[in-house]
């Protein structure tokens, strides 16, 4: 799906009365999801202040207030790769209701300890933990679910869609947590946050996926948590996301970790005009959403996710100057729109350049980055406050996030979607007639191509593509040989550290990558295709003992 403008001569105005945007709420499955999850991310946030204010009773320190909110966002830094492995793992459906569950137990635990007067504050922030851990758990296995839910060409949408859905949230959730909390104290916003999981693992339980089949033992946790990272490092177009989205993160973290402060002392307000400005974010975000189709089809991500830091470093520097609402509100809806916007497209590229096989693994290290942004920056920010003043903080955040701008010339997104990333699925079975272990290795693969001298240029440029696709699918130490007695003759070789891994590498070639290979073969000379063998190398410890053995057998 393109990027770049579709229709050149329309005007946004047009593009927005027929924008595509809502468009995923046309497959029900996804309408029931969303309405689902809003509900239950409004849970989280009403649980989030009821924890925050009981602390404030049990153990009024700031250090301890400060400690729900990392304990809340700590398991997500710590689990969020594992639990994208297991997503790519086990049946991502049953990942989803397994989180959903668990935290629905933990709030069940907590409201009812909460409501007898026995609840601690480390048992309170224990909670909190568990209850951040779910989340971890549930995330990866979640955003790596959109594409079952919609179409490809509608993943855009939704992800900008899902994306609303958070700040969404998150905007309003703590207005509402903070009327139940009033009202009817702190153990109903956890009863309130134990309810809000029934829908969705209700519609969970209904929803059938499809299910891919799987032809090979599943990958252990450790070496598909490695793999993860190695696909993330060495994709381009993720690399470049999780390096912009990681210093967008921290720079825009700002507003969001200092706007109670921007409500008290900066405008001279209280709670309404706290909740007034998290209205203001709130309804840029749906604006963020709203014309967020209308500007993909217009425009490529890279220009509006370079235009949306230029906007949001402006809007926050006259957020940081101002001390009038009728100024601070509509910077605010500006900084929504801009969040919204930018946060989507990193997401949609992650989705977009990731395949099936390990895209819980590519979201998983985003969801880290991102947050980890946010975590880095909120501390720093606010330090900087405390040391300085609330204006200059938010304006140094401000130029940070513009001097981010020289990032975009060297890490570009992608111009458009990074081809069909569905499995090839027609590669030949390697020939095997030597009887071992599939966990032994190392196999080394050589394959020979006998290549015209006027298309040695061609060739190497054609190889180095192919290089990056075997190292990012798994490959080890990659080389490209040539024969100096007979400099037509060059040799591919290659590593992978079991012959099960070797045949994991098979099944991760996509139908993209097919084309870098076909453009390899398309140099090769001669009437048979280009000579492969796979080598299973032997410690000479278990080399002799094999001689052994097979002298034993002949004896």
């Amino acid at each position: 799906m393109s990027l770049t403008p579709t229709v050149p001569g329309t005007s946004l105005y047009a593009a927005i009365k027929g924008s595509a945007t809502f468009v995923p709420f046309r497959q029900r499955i996804f309408t029931a999801m969303w309405v689902a999850s809003l509900v239950s991310n409004f849970g989280s946030l009403v649980q989030s202040v009821g924890a925050s204010w009981l602390m404030t009773s049990i153990a009024p320190s700031p250090d301890m207030v400060a400690l729900v909110q990392a304990a809340m966002t700590l398991p997500i830094l710590m689990f969020s790769l594992a639990a994208g492995a297991v997503a790519d793992i086990f049946d991502r459906r049953l990942v989803m209701v397994v989180g959903q569950v668990f935290m629905l137990l933990v709030s069940i635990a907590l409201a009812a300890q909460g409501y007898f007067g026995s609840l601690g504050p480390w048992a309170l922030l224990g909670y909190t933990f568990l209850l951040g851990a779910g989340a971890a758990l549930y995330g990866p296995a979640w955003q790596a679910s959109v594409r079952d839910l919609v179409p490809r060409e509608q993943i855009p949408a939704a992800v900008a869609l899902n994306t609303l859905n958070y700040n969404v949230a998150r905007s309003l959730g703590p207005a509402l947590g903070g009327v139940i909390v009033a009202a009817l104290g702190p153990s109903a916003a956890f009863l309130f946050n134990a309810f809000s999981y029934a829908g969705l693992i209700a519609v969970l339980g209904l929803w059938r996926p499809p299910r891919a089949e799987q032809r090979l033992p599943p990958e252990s946790m450790g070496p598909a948590m490695i793999m993860g990272l190695r696909y993330a490092g060495l994709s381009p177009q993720i690399s470049a996301v999780l390096l912009r989205s990681a210093s967008f993160g921290f720079c825009g973290s700002a507003i969001w970790a200092l706007l109670p402060v921007v409500a008290r002392h900066l405008v001279g307000g209280g709670p309404l005009t706290y909740g007034i400005l998290l209205g203001a974010l709130g309804i840029g975000a749906i604006v963020g959403a709203f014309v967020s189709g209308p500007l993909r089809h217009r425009y490529s991500a890279e220009r509006i996710t370079r235009v949306g830091l230029l906007i949001f470093a402006l809007a926050l520097l006259i957020a940081a100057n101002s001390h009038l609402m009728v100024a601070l509100v509509p910077s605010l809806i500006v900084l929504g729109t801009s969040w919204v916007l930018s946060l989507a497209t990193y997401n949609m590229t992650v989705q977009l350049s990731s395949p099936q096989w390990v895209l819980g693994r590519t979201m998983a290290v985003y969801q880290m980055t991102v947050f980890g942004g946010l975590a880095l920056g909120s501390w720093i920010w606010g330090k900087l406050a405390d040391q300085t003043s609330l204006s200059l903080s938010l304006s140094v955040a401000a130029f940070a996030m513009a001097a981010t701008f020289a990032l975009t010339l060297r890490f570009r997104l992608p111009a458009s979607a990074t081809g069909d990333l569905e499995p090839l699925g027609v590669l030949a079975e390697p020939k095997v007639t030597l009887d071992f272990d599939s966990r032994n290795g190392p196999i080394v693969t050589s394959i020979a191509y006998r290549i015209e001298s006027r298309n040695a240029p061609e060739f190497v440029a054609a190889m180095s593509a192919l290089r990056h696709v075997r190292r990012r699918d798994g490959a080890r130490n990659w080389m490209l040989l040539q024969d100096i007695a007979e400099p037509e003759l060059w040799t591919e070789r290659y590593e992978s550290s079991t012959w099960l891994e070797h045949m994991r590498q098979h099944q991760r070639v996509t139908n993209a990558d097919q084309a870098i290979i076909e453009r390899v073969l398309a140099l090769h000379k001669g009437p048979e295709p280009p000579q492969v063998r796979n080598l299973l190398e032997w410690p000479m410890v278990a080399l002799g003992a094999r001689v052994a053995a097979d002298d034993a057998k002949e004896s």
